[in-house]
């Protein structure tokens, strides 16, 4: 089987092809990167738009086949910015109707997880979901991934993102696989942050605030960016070590974007260490938004008789994790 899917919800437009043994045949990326400050969801749709068609192509190259060979398109609808998931969501739906291709919805945050159940082998874990627009704590129960924890305002890639904009540091974000923030903090010091978990849930707004206010006081950068990522991410482990408590899971998983900050691996690795339990990390190459992760969801979806009609594929820009059946 063969399933050919889509991504489009933030900065990249992605087709990935998959087959059911599983193997990965093709992943071809374009990735919007703005002239100046975040994400403009309406350039970055534009954008899209003139480079699906060449991404598509390539996609199909790769992998050797046409797109007649193909048994299903899998498309993400949701969580994301509305302008590019329209993008994603109308190329799906065209190739869906013109040839005669079942069409299969997938959730964005869904996808992260399974890919990175299928690249790493872990069967039952804690799920770290660590990205620029979610941050979740997450389980497997009942047949839908139970929000154990998130974040109460913004995300931490978002934090790192808009922390490191203020700074004049970026953007580019990441370098050779680096984030700015990251880069950053190599030989500062600490400095006293305000260091926020409230129950189960993380919180950054307060912290990106405080960090600002410190660095504009006079603060040495060097010292701002170590600090203020120490903070981020020991709040994260904190309330990961929470939920390996209470759910007494042996595994845990990091997906996501930000889970390609080796500093944050390196966290975690103590952590599983002091727990004995299994640290599964998503390689750097397909924690990162991509086609293939929706492919390979949508694979899994079609096998147990999950499609849409294509006049009825609706983006859902806040398609929650929680709110998905899993079958599998």
């Amino acid at each position: 089987m063969l399933v050919l899917g889509i991504e489009s919800t933030a900065h990249t437009f992605g087709v990935g092809i998959v087959s059911d043994e599983p193997r990965i045949l093709a992943d071809a990326r374009y990735n919007y990167v703005p002239k100046v400050g975040g994400i403009h969801p309406r350039e970055a749709a534009e954008s899209f738009i003139s480079n699906a068609p060449r991404v598509l192509s390539e996609a199909l190259r790769s992998a050797g086949i046409s797109i007649e060979s193909v048994d299903a398109v899998a498309v993400a609808l949701g969580p994301g910015l509305g302008p590019c998931l329209r993008i994603g969501a109308t190329v799906a739906r065209v190739l869906a109707v013109y040839y005669s291709k079942p069409l299969v919805p997938v959730n964005h945050a869904v996808a992260h997880i399974e890919i990175g159940k299928m690249l790493t082998g872990a069967r039952d874990p804690l799920v770290v979901y660590i990205s620029g627009g979610n941050t979740v704590i997450a389980a497997l129960y009942g047949g839908r991934y139970r929000v154990f924890g998130e974040t109460l305002d913004i995300a931490l890639g978002n934090f790192m993102d808009t922390l490191a904009r203020e700074l004049g540091i970026a953007p580019p974000y990441v370098v050779e696989g680096v984030h700015a923030l990251d880069r950053c903090a190599e030989g500062g010091r600490y400095i006293e942050m305000p260091y926020v978990v409230k129950g189960q849930d993380t919180s950054y707004s307060g912290l990106l605030t405080a960090a600002l206010r410190v660095y504009r006081s006079g603060a040495r950068l060097e010292d701002v960016c170590f600090s203020a990522r120490e903070v981020a991410y020991s709040s994260l482990v904190e309330v990961a070590e929470r939920g390996l408590s209470q759910l007494g899971k042996r595994e845990i998983l990091l997906v996501g974007g930000v889970a390609a900050s080796r500093y944050l691996v390196e966290k975690f690795e103590v952590m599983a260490r002091y727990r004995e339990v299994e640290l599964y990390v998503t390689p750097p190459k397909y924690a990162v938004d991509n086609g293939v992760m929706i492919a390979w969801t949508g694979l899994l979806l079609y096998k147990h008789g999950v499609t849409v009609e294509p006049e009825r594929a609706y983006v859902r820009q806040r398609w929650r994790l929680d709110s998905v059946d899993v079958y599998w």
